[in-house]
């Protein structure tokens, strides 16, 4: 029962801590940071996650908790919150990863077809037929191309610096890359 008592007087402390938080308290945050970050890393960690992911998982976590701040209402004790919010940076960071893979695979495609139509091309004419290629797709398109996968910018960045939504990144870029392609075959 004790026990009970002394989780009741943490949850207690986290809840007012939080409060402080959405009032602007900065102090309050670091202390939700030092009180919740190692039980976060290890959370990640038992997720299979290696310990240098875990660190910027938690970062990422701790990052989204300060953004949501002001949104935060006491409806379950601080923690359900916190790693609900884990939760959902763990799933937002597989899904980036997963698209990553598609964009890579997607550019590899491409590559392979810059690198067959260069077999018998000097080493500026590819960039040059590259370059061709962009110019050939519409601004739009294009720019969606250099960005992320030039530039290597995750889509929710791209969406940022072009302020469209990430589904029309998304988009674009499947239609770019389909064009890229067809110009590039022909």
């Amino acid at each position: 029962m004790d026990e009970d008592k002394i989780k009741s007087a943490t949850d207690d402390e986290d809840v007012k801590l939080m409060l402080a938080v959405k009032d602007g308290d900065d102090r309050a945050f670091e202390q939700l940071v030092l009180r919740h970050q190692k039980p976060l890393l290890n959370f990640f960690c038992r997720l299979g996650v290696n310990i240098s992911d875990a660190e910027d998982l938690a970062q990422l976590t701790f990052v989204r908790l300060y953004r949501y701040r002001a949104t935060y209402e006491r409806t379950a004790k601080f923690t359900t919150y916190l790693y609900l919010l884990a939760r959902q940076v763990r799933i937002d960071e597989v899904r980036r990863q997963i698209k990553i893979s598609k964009v890579k695979d997607a550019a590899k495609g491409v590559a392979e077809i810059f690198e067959a139509a260069s077999n018998d091309k000097a080493p500026n004419s590819l960039q040059d037929d590259l370059q061709v290629a962009l110019q050939s797709l519409d601004e739009p398109h294009r720019e969606v191309v250099v960005l992320g996968m030039l530039r290597e910018l995750p889509y929710q960045e791209v969406a940022e610096i072009l302020k469209i939504p990430v589904g029309t990144v998304k988009s674009r870029m499947h239609h770019a890359l389909k064009q890229l392609k067809k110009f590039l075959e022909s």
